[in-house]
């Protein structure tokens, strides 16, 4: 079992920033990749950014140049940090492990979700 605690989704006016965070815990042998993916209504979940371990982050195009995703390894916490933020950046955010547990087995987590609203 893995835990995934997410904070820091909100309401901000268009322009505005918000940081969301997401820390894993539990039965971890390693984690491979972590990152955040976003559901709006209406709408497939998407990728928004993941960053692999010792690799290179890969962000939506959408959210290019915005979007800082960065990752305390020590911590397995990965940090979104979301500026100039739209409307249509509107969704409930969930935060997504790909990890190695302590039986070696690989599996794919998600967290609760937590609402991101852009709206003046």
């Amino acid at each position: 079992q893995v835990q995934l605690v997410e904070s820091g989704g909100g309401l901000v006016q268009p322009g505005g920033s918000l940081r969301l965070s997401c820390a894993a815990s539990g039965s971890i042998f390693r984690i491979n990749a972590m990152g955040w993916y976003r559901q709006a209504p209406g709408k497939e979940r998407e990728l928004v950014a993941t960053i692999p371990s010792g690799g290179s982050t890969n962000y939506a195009d959408s959210v290019q140049g915005r979007f800082t995703l960065s990752r305390d390894n020590a911590k397995n916490t990965v940090y979104l940090q979301m500026n100039s933020l739209k409307p249509e950046d509107t969704a409930v955010y969930y935060c997504n492990t790909d990890r190695i547990n302590i039986a070696m087995k690989r599996f794919i987590s998600w967290g609760q979700g937590t609402q991101v609203t852009v709206s003046s």
